[in-house]
């Protein structure tokens, strides 16, 4: 039992002499004193578990031999500290062909019904995540004990799935079927208590309780939670029908079923099968195999590999615990705020103490939003420290700068904290705009001096810039890399070019929106375009959030620092920004905007008779901005396409199930989109010019 105990040893489960100890490949078996077998899940060389073939096929020579000599009961557990199981492994679906994957998957429920099938009692002990295969490996057996800490989900919708190995009628059964079809909806997780209110979990138990917990499962003791009378209502169709459009309409305000086929399509499983176990069992095999063939499916399983690779980027440890953030404004004040959330240290200086007073409220309602525990947000608070006289600058580990963007003004800033900064301290930027040469030539040791470009807002865009220079050594783009990530947030590597990545790709987007509104295009339509192709935002609405000022100063940097050939922004825009009619800032820009910031549209119904209708209006919205991607990557602005996918993906929310604008591209096949360029260079000018970069696609 010695080798089970040391595996177990961060679980702190007191478990006595065993008769029999067996490792296998991904588990560790070992029947205790009172005849219960644990069954360990630890992958080897790996922090996570994820079910695999390898994984299967061992739990099936175990299950063989509970059933030759039946114990009094069976455990499944984890070793790893992170969790049970973070779900499948996705890389195994990754080359398979689409018999490969049903074979996979009926060789997968096969396993799992022999454990749901078992004679004797089953628990399943959960902590940390339990994720998709993993909670389906859960909903196998018996019975759920979940620790306080753990969090149960089905995330496969963000894969462009729903459950494949048995979660959409194993969670149907046993939990609140509506919370059920919730949860694998919109992929959000549950934590351990509110698990157990649906039925998901039978009993919440701390660590130190769980070996009893597990003797009065396996005696009788505790019962397992079942259903309720909502299972036994919705095994009726008419009830499931009724749910069903409700469902329909929730899931289409939140996305649309020929971008997002997979929530429509488990409805209709629930709707039509969810009263017969066995027919959904064989309906789901029938849908997931079929989902994981659709290009929504695979480019968001790239998407899925694509922040992997982002995340990778990672090397080591950061060795930052203290952050000074200078400059209080909107930016800085929720770069200070966020950095408090994941465990730094943070003070927060500004010239005036007013602005530090408002980030700091504005920090408590992100922190409720996000945390959701009063504890966390406490101690999160408790982080981050109001410093109107700068002194957290000796001690931090990491300077921010995040003032206005005018040069000299940050440059004065940078200088006056780097004759501030302890030795091995970096000094960062947020500038979204400005050259960070300009700016490293105000230091004495420009090699500690690196961008650190969020994007707004900071609790909710995954994606930074990480903004190197020909003076920045190795060691400080190492540390700032490993920061970044270690804010649970995606690093992006670029050069120091005007607009970097994101904003230079963005600027030909909204700069053509503002010219096709100026011809008449009603900006309701521009808007509706570009979110039916996926956008999160139509870049009119962007405009706007972003603030007509800032819109008009990038489209002018960009043009006058790369000679970008982009709209002019016309006449009527620049009154506009003269007038203080600049966005949803100020209520009122090119839309108006609602007291809770909402722009008022115009139904497209309502439009009047004879709006124009331009027929290019897609392609000359989407391509510009796909071109100057493709000028990135030959510029050696950004070093991958994966990277340039996963910045604009994560940056601008650039229609994820396309899989970014370059497998958009390819996909859409790239000599046809050279052509179209060409054929909108010739009808509305040299802004269309293909790029030279298109040759090495």
């Amino acid at each position: 039992m010695a080798g089970l105990l040391d595996t177990l040893a961060d679980r702190a489960l007191e478990l006595s002499a065993a008769t029999t100890v067996e490792a296998r490949g991904n588990w560790r078996a070992a029947t205790d004193e009172d005849g219960i077998a644990w069954w360990v899940l630890d992958r080897p060389g790996k922090s996570v578990n994820t079910i695999d073939r390898s994984v299967l096929e061992e739990l099936n020579g175990l299950l063989d031999q509970a059933e030759t000599a039946p114990p009094r009961g069976v455990v499944i557990r984890s070793a790893k500290p992170s969790g049970f199981a973070a779900g499948a492994d996705i890389a195994q679906f990754e080359s398979a062909t689409t018999p490969e994957i049903a074979a996979m998957l009926n060789e997968g429920h096969r396993v799992l019904d022999r454990l749901a099938a078992l004679s004797m009692p089953t628990v399943a002990v959960i902590h940390g995540h339990c994720l998709g295969a993993g909670l389906e490996l859960a909903l196998a057996c018996r019975m759920r004990l979940a620790t306080p800490g753990a969090s149960l989900g089905f995330p496969e919708v963000m894969l462009g799935l729903h459950p494949g190995l048995g979660g959409t009628f194993r969670s149907l059964a046993v939990a609140d079927p509506l919370e059920a079809m919730t949860m694998m909806l919109t992929g959000k997780a549950a934590p351990a208590r509110r698990a157990r209110r649906i039925g998901l979990v039978d009993a919440v138990v701390e660590e130190r309780h769980v070996l009893n917990a597990v003797r009065a499962a396996v005696g009788g003791e505790l019962h397992p939670a079942g259903g309720g009378w909502k299972a036994r209502a919705f095994a009726l169709k008419p009830a499931r029908s009724l749910a069903a459009r409700r469902m329909r309409a929730e899931a289409a305000r939140a996305a649309k079923p020929e971008h997002y086929p997979a929530p429509f399509r488990l409805i209709d499983l629930w709707e039509t099968h969810g009263g017969s176990p066995e027919r959904m069992r064989a309906a789901e095999l029938e849908s997931f195999s079929e989902l994981i063939e659709t290009p929504t499916s695979r480019n968001l399983v790239r998407v899925f590999f694509l922040r992997e690779a982002m995340r990778g980027l990672k090397d080591g440890a950061s060795d930052i615990k203290r952050v000074h953030v200078i400059g209080a404004g909107a930016m800085g004040g929720d770069i200070a705020a966020w950095a408090a959330r994941e465990g730094f240290r943070v003070s927060l200086s500004d010239i005036d103490p007013r602005p530090i007073g408002q980030a700091l409220r504005k920090a408590v309602t992100m922190l409720d939003k996000t945390l959701k525990d009063r504890l966390k947000v406490r101690d999160a608070l408790d982080r981050l420290v109001p410093d109107p006289g700068g002194v957290g600058i000796a001690g931090a580990d990491l300077v921010i700068e995040a003032a206005p963007e005018r040069l000299e003004l940050k440059q004065s800033i940078l200088r006056e904290a780097e004759a501030r900064m302890k030795p091995g301290a970096i000094l960062a930027t947020n500038t979204s705009a400005l050259p960070l040469p300009d700016l490293a030539a105000a230091l004495s040791d420009p090699s500690r001096f690196v961008g650190v470009h969020f994007f707004n807002p900071v609790s909710r865009m995954q994606l930074v810039e990480v903004v190197k220079h020909d003076a920045l050594s190795p060691e400080t783009l190492r540390r700032a890399t490993n920061f970044v990530a270690e804010l649970s947030r995606l690093p992006a590597p670029v050069r120091p070019t005007a607009g970097f990545l994101v904003n230079r790709a963005l600027t030909p987007y909204i700069a053509e929106a503002i010219l096709l509104a100026g011809e008449g295009v009603p900006k309701e339509r521009i808007d509706a375009e570009a979110e039916a192709f996926g956008m999160p935002m139509g870049p009119i609405e962007l405009a706007d959030r972003v603030g007509l000022d800032i819109a008009v100063e990038v489209a002018q940097t960009l043009a006058e620092r790369l000679g970008m050939p982009l709209p002019e922004m016309p006449g009527w825009l620049h009154q506009m920004v003269r007038e203080g009619r600049l966005g949803q800032k100020t209520g009122a820009g090119l839309y108006e905007y609602d007291a809770e910031g909402k722009p008022k549209k115009i139904h497209l119904d309502a439009l009047p008779d004879g709006a124009p209708i331009d027929p290019d209006l897609l392609d000359r919205l989407i391509l510009p901005m796909v071109n100057t991607v493709v000028a990135c990557l030959r510029e050696g602005v950004v070093e991958s396409e994966e990277i340039a996918d996963g910045a604009m993906i994560f940056g601008t929310g650039f229609a994820p199930f396309r899989g970014g604008p370059i497998r958009y591209a390819r996909e859409r096949g790239v000599d046809a989109v050279i052509a179209r360029l060409r054929e909108l260079e010739m009808a509305h000018g040299p802004r269309f010019k293909p790029d030279p970069g298109w040759d090495r696609l």
